[in-house]
């Protein structure tokens, strides 16, 4: 399975001590050089950069269509780390692409990709037994100030009949 990933999952999971997941579920996490530069470069000294750097199942691998990548962030608008991710995930025809943002998410699904953010990371997590708390997983999501409606968490945990936050 080919999993790729912008910055925005991989920055909110560290920032609740929950990155560890993602090996748990898909071994292997690919990125491009602007997501690791984004998060670990640019985001020297911030969560997530040392945990990315560290992370012996994280792999760096540029993207080769650059045209291709110019031409999506003009046509979307997207971020630089979004769009290098979706068009590496259509180049290595991954299985999946991890992506928060719902503009970026909408950008990929148009590109055929399966999408999820991560609030469908924890729930297979959860699903899997690696989590054995969802709605704290949650809370801490919230307070780590993730830009995650409230609501969609609420609609998650009454999805898998859990008791709301």
């Amino acid at each position: 399975m080919t999993v790729v990933s912008d910055s925005s999952p991989l920055i909110t999971l560290a920032k609740i001590g929950r990155l560890e997941v993602l090996n748990h579920l898909y071994r292997t996490i690919t990125i491009t050089p602007e997501v690791y530069d984004e998060v670990v470069v640019r985001g020297s000294g911030l969560t997530g950069s040392i945990e990315l750097a560290t992370c012996k199942w994280i792999a760096v691998k540029p993207i080769e269509n650059v045209g291709a990548h110019a031409a999506a962030r003009e046509k979307f608008g997207l971020g630089i780390g979004e769009t290098s991710a979706i068009i590496l995930g259509r180049e290595l025809n991954a299985s999946l692409v991890l992506i928060d943002e719902i503009k970026a998410r909408r950008v990929a699904r148009e590109y055929g990709m399966a999408v999820v953010g991560c609030v469908g990371i924890l729930e297979e997590a959860f699903g899997l037994h690696l989590l054995s708390d969802l709605a704290q997983a949650y809370r801490q999501l919230i307070s780590a100030g993730a830009y995650i409606d409230r609501q969609i968490l609420e609609n998650s945990l009454n999805a898998l009949n859990l008791p709301p936050m």
